[in-house]
C-alpha cells in the first residue's frame, strides 16, 4: 500500500477511535448523577438532626432520614472568604493563600481549577445563584451560568446590591444607599463595595418569595426544570444568605417561636486560661446601627433583651431557610430528578450565640469550626449520624469520587464516600483548621495564626507569631487545649496544666505532622 494510502487510512482509524472515544465519553457523562449544591451561611449544627428540640426544622430533619449527617464535620477557617475558597478549591487556606475576608484565591492561584469547572470539564452544565464563593468576590469563570438571581433583583440599582444587606424598610434601604456612596467616595476599594449593615432584625409580613432566599428558591426551582431538558448532568450550585446578619425574615417565622423562653447559652463567659487573641468578641455586630454600643475586642456586652431578640432572629431566620429547602427539594422531585441526583447540604462554618461571652465567628473554638453536613447520594442505602471526623475540604474529592469522574492530584482533602456506605469506618484522625489575628484587634497589638487540630477526644490549638505577607507562622506564644469528652464546651483551658505536659507534646508533633499524617488509611 502507498504510503499516502496508509496515512489516510491511520488518520481515518484515528478518526473513529476519537468518534467512539467521543461518544463513549457523552454516553458516560449523560449518565452521571447530577448535582445540587446548597450553602448556607452562618449555619451552625442548630437543627433538629442535630439534637436542638428547641428550633423548628422539619425539612432540614426530613432530608436527614435519607442522608448521612456529620456530627464531626469542620471547616478550615471560621469566616466566609478562606472557608468558601476551600472548599471550591479542595485545597487548605495556606495553599489558596485566602485567610480573612479580603483574600482572593483567584488573584493567588490564576489558574486553579475550582470544583464546577472540574464538573464541567467531565461534560456538566455548571449553574450558581446565591452566596457560593464569597459574596462580593464571585469566581464568574468556575461556572458556565454565574450568579443568575431573580428578576426583579437585576433591576439598574439592584444589580450590584449584596443581597445580605435587604430590608423591607424603604427609608433604611435608602440609608444605606447613601452610606455606601459616601463610602466609596472615601474609598473606591471600600470593603464589600462599600455596603454596610442597617439593623440588626426585621420581620416583616410577606410571602416567603419577596425575600431574596424565597425568591431564588423559586428561580432555583424554574433553572431545574430548565436543566432537565439539557442532554448532560448539571452541577447547580445555591448559597442561601440567611441566616447571615441582618437577620430578616418573614414575621410567620418569627412567631414559631416565644422570644421569653428560648433557652440562653451556658456559658457566656471566656472559657477559663483562654489567651488573649483566642477570642474575636462580636465583630459583626458592631455594622448594624442597633448594636453599635458592642465594642471589640471586650466580650460582648449586650442586654439581656438584646441578647434574646438576637437569638429569636437567628432562629427565625433558619426556619426561613429550612422552609426554602423544603420548597426546593420538593421541586427537584416534581421535576423527577430526585433520583439521579446528589445532594449535599452545608454550612460555611458555626456562629456564637452567646457562647463564651460572644457572637458571630472568627475563632478556633468548636463552636465555630464544627459544621453542619448532610449528603445523599443516588442508590444510597444507609443513613443517620455519622461521628466519624470529616472536613469541608473533602467535598470537592467526595463529589468527584461521588460522580464517578477523576478526582485531581492536588487535592489537600479526601473522599469521604465510603462513609456513606459505613458510617463506622475507621476514619480520618483528626481535622485541621486556622483563624489568624490582626494587630488591629488583639489587644497587645500582636499579628498571630491559630492552628486548631480536632481529634476524637481533644481540640488543640497553636498560636504563633505570623508573618502575613509570607505566610509564615513564627515563635509559639500560646497554647489551648480542651478536652471535649469531659468539657465539650471547652470553658477551661486545661494546657497549662503538668499533668497534660506529655498530651500537649503529643499533640503539638501531631499538628506539626500536619493533615497529611491524619488521613483515613486505605
Amino acid at each position: 500500500m502507498p504510503q499516502y494510502l496508509r496515512t489516510r487510512t491511520a488518520l481515518f482509524l484515528c478518526s473513529l477511535c476519537l468518534l467512539a472515544a467521543t461518544v463513549h465519553a457523552q454516553a458516560t457523562a449523560a449518565d452521571r448523577p447530577n448535582v445540587l449544591f446548597i450553602s448556607v451561611d452562618d449555619l451552625r449544627p442548630e437543627l433538629g438532626c442535630y439534637g436542638n428540640e428547641e428550633i423548628k426544622t422539619p425539612h432540614f430533619d426530613a432530608f436527614s432520614k435519607r442522608a448521612t449527617t456529620f456530627t464531626q464535620a469542620y471547616c478550615q477557617a471560621a469566616v466566609c472568604a478562606p472557608s468558601r475558597a476551600s472548599v471550591m478549591t479542595g485545597l487548605r487556606p495556606d495553599s489558596t493563600r485566602v485567610w480573612d475576608l479580603r483574600g482572593n484565591f483567584r488573584q493567588n492561584l490564576p489558574d486553579v481549577v475550582t470544583l464546577p469547572q472540574h464538573f464541567h470539564k467531565h461534560g456538566y452544565h455548571t449553574v450558581s445563584m446565591g452566596k457560593i464563593f464569597h459574596n462580593h468576590m464571585p469566581d464568574r469563570v468556575s461556572f458556565d451560568e454565574p450568579d443568575l438571581r431573580p428578576a426583579k433583583y437585576m433591576t439598574a440599582e439592584l444589580i450590584d446590591r449584596e443581597p445580605e444587606s435587604f430590608y423591607h424598610d424603604d427609608a433604611l434601604n435608602a440609608e444605606l444607599v447613601r452610606i455606601r456612596k459616601r463610602r466609596l467616595e472615601k474609598n473606591p476599594n471600600a470593603y464589600a463595595d462599600g455596603w454596610a449593615y442597617g439593623r440588626s432584625t426585621e420581620s416583616f409580613d410577606a410571602p416567603d418569595s419577596e425575600f431574596y432566599d424565597g425568591a431564588q428558591t423559586d428561580l432555583a426551582i424554574q433553572t431545574l426544570g430548565r436543566l432537565k431538558e439539557k442532554k448532560q448532568p448539571f452541577f447547580l450550585a445555591l448559597g442561601y444568605y440567611r441566616p447571615h446578619l441582618p437577620f430578616v425574615a418573614p414575621t410567620k417565622y418569627w412567631e414559631l417561636y416565644d422570644r421569653d423562653q428560648l433557652s440562653m447559652a451556658s456559658n457566656p463567659f471566656l472559657p477559663k486560661n483562654s489567651p488573649v487573641m483566642a477570642m474575636n468578641s462580636a465583630y459583626e455586630l458592631k455594622g448594624c446601627y442597633d448594636l453599635e454600643h458592642v465594642k471589640h475586642p471586650s466580650v460582648a456586652k449586650l442586654t439581656e433583651q438584646e441578647a434574646r431578640l438576637l437569638k429569636h432572629g437567628y432562629y427565625a431566620s433558619v426556619s426561613f431557610v429550612d422552609a426554602c429547602l423544603g420548597k426546593l427539594l420538593k421541586g427537584l422531585t416534581e421535576h423527577g430528578l430526585d433520583k439521579n441526583t446528589i445532594i449535599v447540604v452545608w454550612g460555611d462554618h458555626g456562629w456564637k450565640l452567646g457562647e463564651h461571652g460572644s457572637w458571630c465567628k472568627q475563632t478556633n473554638y468548636d463552636i465555630d469550626l464544627r459544621v453542619p453536613l448532610l449528603v445523599h447520594v443516588p442508590g444510597q442505602t444507609s443513613s443517620g449520624a455519622c461521628r466519624a471526623i470529616v472536613e469541608l475540604v473533602d467535598l470537592y474529592p467526595t463529589l468527584c469520587d461521588a460522580a464517578g469522574i477523576a478526582i485531581p492530584d492536588n487535592m489537600e482533602g479526601t473522599s469521604f464516600l465510603p462513609l456513606l456506605s459505613d458510617p463506622e469506618l475507621n476514619w480520618k484522625s483528626a481535622a485541621f483548621s486556622q483563624f489568624h489575628r490582626s494587630p488591629r484587634v488583639t489587644p497587645d497589638g500582636g499579628r498571630y495564626m491559630g492552628l486548631s487540630m480536632v481529634t476524637s477526644r481533644y481540640h488543640y490549638v497553636q498560636w504563633r507569631d505570623w508573618n502575613h505577607v509570607t505566610g509564615v507562622a513564627g515563635d509559639l506564644v500560646a497554647v489551648e487545649l480542651y478536652d471535649q469528652q469531659v468539657d465539650p464546651s471547652e470553658n477551661t483551658n486545661i494546657a497549662g496544666l503538668d499533668k497534660h505536659q506529655p498530651l500537649v507534646t503529643k499533640l503539638s508533633q501531631q499538628l506539626h505532622r500536619g493533615w497529611q499524617f491524619a488521613m483515613p488509611v486505605e
